[in-house]
């Protein structure tokens, strides 16, 4: 088929996309799997062979993206239930005292982030930024949570277990998620840096709060990190806000459905399990942070040790086996189970009601990103994404930034990260595949769609209004935080990708 008409077919699909997710409002699932359809037969495939196309499509994004996804809920559910990211937070902030409480949270966030989607994960950790920003002495919580809320949404964007980085590693190079895993990581290190350095001078103006935030703030106690470090062997108990899990759950796009914990909820020590009736104490910060390190190590171990041993040789076979992504994460999920969840106080049966409710909110995404591996499989099999690859090549765009773009024009345009991610990755995914680059070379391409899937984040995502509606911000206000640091560290992080390209 002529490649101008391929282009155009990708346009009208492309457009159709945004008007059924935008203005139908259609759910993403539907719309990407509706679109796959239209796309198939106007390419060209036989109409007895779009859906079991559909089904190659499907099928082959599921099965990386299931595991992950999957196993890294359970992880984070598991550590958000047990208090988890509360007992981190303070534990940082002991760590490098009372007048450094920002980059406390900061850190604290990102380790937090690696396990827990964005939305649930900020949710929990609202009420430590307000405590952490009255002790601090700020006279709005934005000055500390504005930087932690970027910096987490950064790295759901470009660490695995999360859906978008994790489905488009899975179209351009599934063997690579480890060092994708590990790459991401390396990069929100200069990342957490560059927010907070960033976010001081952008959050320094007065802000107007939203009535409902004043009043929460005003009312929220300062941190008693005296009292928090005689509470932080587990030994005091207390009820902590039940249903954290419940206050977000995920739509399609990663929207909050529903509730929220207010600011009165910290310094609660036990945990509250499925029917929020249960208490138990808050673990250790070193344990809940050692099981979050703990996939990640396996993962270096894989990695790493796959450069060191003889290829095929037995010890190849273990390395390879041990720091699979998937047994990594199942490792830690399995020593959570016991160390946070027995350990700790719950029932099998309490566990067990934990776990699988992590699964619920999980389930939506990994249908999602399932859908858009169906569209990403027509886009390669039609030549629709060789078509547009081929022409933005020929017209001088390198392949690293031709990936960056392409997810930042899905990201503007429609809001969801995950969707931008996938299509972003059906696109290029023939150009990628067909061309002579190297692993890491791969694995950049990969990161910079990530990048582009976070970058310009406005008010069409999801994250936005999380951010703004938590921290009591107008529209305008968010537009001059969120917009700008997700834009600050996206193009930035591109550039630094940039330059890798030119050394590997």
């Amino acid at each position: 088929m002529d490649p101008l008409l391929l282009v155009g077919i990708a346009a009208a699909a492309i457009a159709i996309l945004l008007f059924t997710v935008i203005k139908l409002k259609w759910p993403a699932f539907v719309a990407l799997l509706f679109v796959a359809v239209l796309t198939a037969l106007a390419g060209g495939i036989p109409v007895q062979d779009v859906v079991p196309l559909m089904i190659e499509g499907m099928g082959g994004t599921l099965g990386s993206v299931a595991l992950l996804v999957g196993l890294g809920a359970m992880l984070g559910g598991i550590i958000e239930r047990t208090g988890g990211a509360e007992v981190i937070a303070h534990a940082a902030a002991r760590v490098l005292g009372e007048k450094r409480l920002a980059q406390a949270l900061l850190i604290s966030s990102g380790l937090v982030a690696i396990p827990i989607f964005f939305d649930v994960a900020f949710i929990i950790l609202v009420p430590i930024i307000f405590a952490f920003a009255k002790a601090a002495g700020h006279r709005a919580p934005i000055a500390i949570g504005m930087p932690v809320a970027v910096f987490m949404v950064f790295i759901h964007n470009t660490v695995p277990p999360h859906p978008g980085i994790v489905g488009s590693t899975t179209l351009l190079g599934q063997d690579l998620m480890g060092l994708v895993t590990l790459c991401g990581i390396v990069l929100a290190i200069p990342m957490c840096v560059l927010v907070h350095l960033v976010g001081r001078r952008v959050t320094a103006r007065a802000f107007v709060l939203t009535s409902d935030i004043q009043e929460k703030y005003a009312g929220a106690g300062a941190a008693d990190f005296a009292a928090v470090g005689a509470e932080a062997d587990g030994s005091r108990r207390g009820d902590r806000a039940a249903g954290s899990h419940a206050a977000a759950s995920r739509s399609a796009d990663g929207a909050v459905l529903a509730g929220e914990d207010g600011p009165g909820a910290i310094g609660g020590s036990a945990v509250a399990v499925a029917d929020g009736s249960v208490a138990g104490r808050r673990p250790p910060a070193s344990l809940v942070i050692a099981l979050i390190l703990l996939p990640i190590l396996l993962i270096a171990v894989g990695t790493v040790g796959g450069l060191l041993v003889e290829e095929g040789s037995t010890a190849a076979a273990v390395v390879s086996f041990v720091g699979a992504p998937a047994f990594a994460l199942l490792v830690a999920t399995l020593a959570a189970m016991y160390l946070l969840g027995l350990m700790h106080g719950w029932g099998r049966a309490q566990i067990s009601e934990v776990m699988d409710g992590a699964l619920g909110p999980a389930a939506i995404v990994i249908l999602v990103t399932g859908a858009g591996g169906v569209f990403a499989k027509v886009l390669t099999e039609t030549g629709v994404g060789d078509a547009v690859s081929g022409l933005l090549l020929d017209a001088g765009v390198p392949i690293l930034l031709l990936a960056f773009l392409v997810a930042l024009a899905f990201k503007v345009a429609q809001g969801s990260g995950t969707v931008a991610t996938l299509s972003a990755a059906g696109i290029v995914q023939g150009t990628v595949m067909a061309g002579d680059y190297s692993s890491m070379q791969v694995v950049l391409i990969i990161l910079a769609i990530g990048l582009g899937s976070v970058s310009l984040s406005h008010i069409n995502d999801s994250g936005f209004w999380i951010a703004t509606k938590f921290l009591g911000l107008s529209v305008a206000d968010g537009l001059r935080t969120w917009t700008v640091l997700t834009s600050a560290l996206g193009f930035t992080s591109m550039l630094l990708l940039s330059l890798v390209w030119m050394v590997v």
